[in-house]
């Protein structure tokens, strides 16, 4: 007799984790109290999925609107992306950092895994999607970075797939090679559940924010951004003669007859070109320009009988394609729409800023010169925002104005430090 799975938490533990679930800063990661959230997630994460399997997962939604959590999580999501895309790089360049264990490392490329799985599977409901308030900015722009990488390394030709993984494959691999294969994987495997999750929250265009919407079309131009993952499909690649397809976690070759079967990923896409293409108050805001429309015809050599077979929902999309071929759409209307930034990025950017100035002082570090300190301080100022809060920083520090003001003037760069005009910290650029 099999022994019994796994079952759900009890309300009352489930209450307790979600609860637990705090904020935490980019310089505590690692830490003794981050592993106890992570350990939270973790439970909370596994909970959902067993919930969800078994139809329950109406606990967890009410749990985590009612204690307005979602904003949490989506903090936590981008604090980890950041730490892995600034600092683990450092780790792995570095000649003398050899850990005995590269387990806590995992941990922390885990848990943005483990956040955007939770994610994935509550933000079905709208209940959810409409907790997250403002975040849900922040949430949209990290599900277009995911997309955009994916969709940039299927054009290339740069597909993950299991023998690119192996360890064995790699000339005398160390424990960090090892731990940035695993990361290339979870990266993937991420950038897949960040499509569901944007296919979720396009299913809510009428309860989103205004800024969202616009985010969403014209900042971002995720309809176009969804073609490219028609036309290359980064889940499916050939392998000597042989289809394989990435579904429910794993690599699998297709026979032939289920060539032409619509997996659940193709279905996610499709979804949410629906939702964006033929809601009436997208079709308002999208501009259909030149370049807009090409792209979006691109999907009338997709759209087979086949297909629609198996998403008859699709014949409205193969109609309004046909009407935008030969008509010319009228101009979006122009909307004043005030928005608030997230500081979530900055805050991050900040300590980035601090901990990368640390390790550049010391001379056993390669970025050893001030010349890469001034460089990276560039980096971090253009990259956060083309008008990024100058003064916030380097308002109270003489040294760092001036050596910044040294810093963008050789890069063509008019910065505003500390000017008499610069009222509002973080709209000093001019």
């Amino acid at each position: 007799m099999a022994a019994p799975g796994p079952a759900p938490l009890l309300p009352a533990e489930a209450e307790a984790l979600v609860q637990a679930l705090r904020g935490t800063e980019l310089r505590d990661t690692g830490g003794q109290g981050w592993l106890q959230q992570h350990e939270c997630v973790e439970k909370l994460n596994m909970h959902a999925i067993l919930s969800a399997s078994a139809g329950q997962e109406q606990l967890l939604t009410e749990l985590l609107v009612s204690y307005g959590k979602i904003p949490v999580l989506i903090g936590e999501l981008i604090s980890v992306e950041i730490w892995k895309h600034k600092i683990f790089p450092v780790l792995c360049r570095l000649e003398d950092f050899k850990p005995r264990s590269t387990f806590p490392i995992y941990v922390v490329l885990r848990h943005e895994a483990s956040i955007i799985n939770l994610l994935e599977t509550v933000f079905f409901y709208k209940e959810i999607c409409e907790s997250a308030g403002d975040s849900i900015l922040d949430l949209i722009d990290y599900c277009h970075r995911k997309l955009t990488l994916l969709a940039a390394r299927s054009a290339n030709g740069q597909i993950v797939t299991p023998v690119e993984l192996r360890p064995e494959d790699l000339p005398s691999p160390s424990s960090m090679q090892e731990l940035q294969q695993q990361a290339e994987t979870m990266e993937f495997e991420i950038s897949l559940k960040a499509l569901s999750v944007l296919r979720f929250i396009t299913d809510q265009v009428e309860s989103l924010p205004l800024s969202a919407l616009t985010r969403i079309l014209n900042t971002h131009n995720l309809p176009c951004l969804l073609v490219e993952l028609v036309e290359h499909c980064p889940w499916s690649c050939r392998q000597a003669g042989k289809l394989k397809k990435f579904e429910n976690g794993t690599w699998h070759v297709v026979p032939p007859e289920d060539q032409v079967k619509m997996t659940k990923l193709d279905g996610q896409v499709w979804l949410a070109l629906l939702n964006l293409l033929l809601s009436p108050e997208c079709q308002r805001k999208y501009h259909f320009n030149g370049f807009n429309k090409s792209q979006l015809l691109k999907l009338r050599a997709f759209l087979t009988d086949v297909l629609i077979d198996q998403l008859p929902n699709l014949v409205e999309m193969q109609r309004f394609l046909s009407h935008l071929a030969v008509t010319e759409p009228a101009p979006p209307k122009k909307d004043l729409i005030l928005e608030q930034s997230s500081l979530l990025p900055f805050q991050a950017w900040l300590f980035l800023l601090c901990w990368r100035r640390q390790h550049c002082l010391k001379q056993h570090h390669p970025l050893q010169s001030l010349n890469s300190l001034r460089h990276f301080w560039l980096e971090l100022s253009l990259s956060c925002w083309p008008a990024l809060p100058w003064v916030f920083f380097f308002g109270e520090v003489t040294s760092g104005k001036n050596l910044l003001r040294q810093t963008a003037l050789e890069h063509g760069v008019h910065a505003a430090v500390g000017t008499q005009g610069a009222k509002i910290p973080g709209l000093s650029v001019r």
